[in-house]
């Protein structure tokens, strides 16, 4: 599933396979990657024009790097530029990504390259998933979040006013480079916000992998190198075991990595995406779910103060606003594209590694906060 390559004296490079049989690809984790983009992507046989879209933000830090790479690698590089920020992952921005990857001359076969957070990666998918009825899609992930969640598996979308990645398809990239040196560039805010997420697959399925975070915490707040490509890996394979089982959620294996979400994008609708980060939603949604767990007598108190004592060391919010009544936030987790008839497949957590499904309506979730 994995192969580990030492890079010199320096830290090791772990890559991860996504098996999805004839359309498998690698998640490459490690520090200073950036610079071999180019090489990567001509080793899988790429040639000539391609497109990366970017942030402002990232763009200014990165751009140059990736574009050097490309080019040094033969390739004639166009770069698309979009703004920061949740709010901008929505149709208009999509239009305004199709009208620049047109004008910088994409063909079936033009490879574009989504080098950002979540924002970019979502929406940079989602345009090469539809346009010219599908694009080659590389995922070059520069938030913690982003490396270890939303840069592999193939879910890409975007907002609506109705909820959160209402509208979108399924597009998986050929390829995910995940550089841990970018995270140092991170805002503090942004690292944690990764954090909800890494802290989540602990929860989920590897009770190693929590406990690892609780003795060495400091070390990954600090940036360890060793330390963050370990956590990257261990999550990236987690999620890589999932989709392969479930891609696009059929089964409904692949709807576990939901844990925290429901009630997250409840909050984050009700913010209108602009107070939280998604990874704080998430936080605030895992402490939710841990406390409904304890509620259904599903886990024991000892599981919901472990999750809630980490979340707050990495620095995250554990309590839902405290404008945000009952009664609207059973509304907003209604609009979640997971809930049908009105209830919910409800991820519970048994305790730290292990979870069940619980079906739910959204007065029974807020009832039990």
């Amino acid at each position: 599933m994995a192969d580990q390559t030492p890079v010199g004296p320096g830290p090791r490079v772990d890559e991860v396979l996504v098996d999805l049989g004839a359309r498998a690809y690698s998640v490459v984790v490690g520090a200073g990657l950036l610079g071999g983009i180019g090489a990567r992507l001509a080793t899988l046989g790429f040639r000539g024009r391609v497109a990366l879209v970017t942030s402002e933000r990232v763009g200014e830090l990165y751009a140059a790097t990736v574009v050097g790479s490309l080019e040094k690698a033969g390739f004639r590089p166009a770069v698309v530029e979009i703004p920061d920020g949740e709010q901008h992952k929505n149709l208009a921005w999509l239009a305004v990504i199709y009208d620049r990857l047109l004008d910088a001359g994409v063909e079936r076969g033009t490879p574009v390259i989504a080098l950002g957070g979540g924002v970019v990666g979502d929406l940079t998918g989602f345009a090469a998933g539809t346009l010219l009825r599908g694009l080659p899609l590389v995922q070059v992930p520069t938030t913690l979040l982003a490396q270890v969640d939303s840069g592999l598996g193939g879910k890409t979308g975007v907002n609506h006013a109705r909820g959160k990645n209402l509208i979108g398809v399924f597009h998986q990239p050929r390829l995910v480079v995940a550089d841990v040196d970018v995270l140092r560039t991170l805002p503090p805010r942004e690292f944690a916000a990764g954090l909800a997420e890494v802290i989540k697959y602990g929860v989920i399925g590897d009770e190693m992998l929590f406990r690892r975070l609780e003795d060495g915490l400091p070390d990954v707040l600090a940036h360890g190198r060793e330390a963050l490509i370990a956590l990257v890996a261990a999550c990236c394979r987690q999620k890589a075991a999932v989709v392969a089982r479930d891609e696009r959620e059929e089964r409904g294996d692949r709807a576990v990595l939901n844990f925290g979400h429901t009630v997250g994008h409840g909050v984050e609708l009700l913010t209108e995406y602009r107070t939280l980060l998604h990874g704080e939603a998430v936080a605030i949604g895992m402490v939710a779910a841990a406390r409904v767990s304890r509620g259904l007598g599903v886990c024991d108190v000892a599981t919901v103060e472990r999750i809630e004592r980490l979340l707050r060391r990495a620095g995250l919010p554990t309590e839902v606003p405290a404008d945000i009544t009952p009664a609207a936030l059973a509304l907003a987790m209604q609009s979640d594209k997971k809930a049908a008839g009105g209830r919910v497949r409800f991820v519970a957590t048994e305790g730290i590694g292990r979870t069940r499904f619980v079906e739910l309506t959204t007065e029974d979730i807020v009832n039990h906060l």
